[in-house]
């Protein structure tokens, strides 16, 4: 069960071992782009170029679906970056439902995994393999991978390596299921609960910046949202008033603060609480994506301050 191109790796090396994949659950097709064509999941495509069956079910309570998962009589429900699950449907197959998780669990419980734990600084993130339970995110651990961070590595960057290695964790954790030689354990086993940080839903305005921020916290929150959904601030004068994404930058520190200006010369600066930031790839509303030097080739900052 998946949607993203997260969960199609998941369900290549699934396949590629040689674990038989019985049917693939994944959401509806949806009309999307300027023509609104109907648009299928990654999950779903790979699935069809593998011949495999897919159901795609509106509601997961439905008897119609129910009856369709029934008949499937599969051993082992695998889960991957897809819809919370009823427990009319977790709590059929013989040996469970697993679900691999985007974080070190307990840690980053959440939707959005990936993205806080670079915006928090960590060193250090990984995958976990679960049984699914009633709450969300907190079954018996059976088995999980670290995956060091670095200071510049993006939310892209994480995800791009969570999703081959957390896929080669998901095929040996289904290997131990069907062999009977896993072991599993509460998530909170020596850990206090105060120690625990979330991973909720991420909105547009959560992602916006506050120069009133140091500059390492800005960098991070940055690289923590790029590619996607993505980092913005407010560009703004007496006449004018634009919105600006920040897909990547450096930064630098001195103790002073700059909040809200901008510097410009060889290079661009924005000035935050104890430093500044220094833009490297943005998107002006309405342009395209660039690099800042061609950036100030076609639009003059002067004037111009952070809101």
């Amino acid at each position: 069960m998946g949607t993203p191109d997260f969960a199609v790796e998941s369900l290549r090396q699934l396949v590629n071992s040689g674990i038989q994949v019985a049917a693939v659950i994944t959401v509806p097709d949806r009309k999307a782009g300027r023509g609104l064509q109907l648009s299928e999941s990654a999950v779903k495509q790979f699935a069809k170029s593998h011949n495999l069956p897919v159901l795609q079910p509106e509601k997961l309570k439905s008897d119609d679906f129910l009856n369709q998962l029934k008949a499937i009589n599969a051993d082992l429900f695998v889960v991957v970056a897809f819809r919370m699950l009823p427990e009319e449907v977790w709590d059929m197959p013989p040996l469970g439902t697993i679900n691999l998780h985007a974080s070190l669990l307990p840690q980053y419980r959440g939707a959005a995994p990936i993205n806080w734990a670079v915006i928090n600084g960590e060193a250090k993130s990984g995958a976990t393999t679960f049984f699914i339970e009633k709450e969300i995110d907190t079954g018996k651990i059976i088995d999980r991978i670290e995956v060091p961070i670095d200071e510049n590595d993006t939310a892209g960057n994480l995800h791009d390596s969570l999703m081959v290695k957390g896929a080669g964790l998901l095929v040996k954790t289904v290997k131990s299921i069907f062999d009977g030689s896993y072991t599993s354990h509460d998530q909170l086993e020596n850990t206090k609960l105060p120690d625990l940080k979330s991973a909720p839903k991420i909105f547009k305005d959560d992602c916006r910046l506050n120069w009133n921020s140091d500059p390492k916290t800005l960098h991070n929150k940055i690289r923590g949202l790029s590619p996607y959904p993505t980092a913005w601030t407010v560009l703004i004068s007496d006449t004018d008033k634009k919105s600006l994404k920040i897909f990547s930058a450096t930064y630098e520190s001195d103790g002073q603060d700059h909040t809200g200006t901008i510097a410009t010369g060889e290079t661009v600066k924005f000035g935050c609480n104890g430093g500044w930031i220094i833009p490297q790839d943005i998107q002006l509303e309405g342009k395209k994506r660039m690099n800042i030097t061609d950036f100030i080739r076609g639009f003059d900052l002067s004037g111009y301050r952070l809101e």
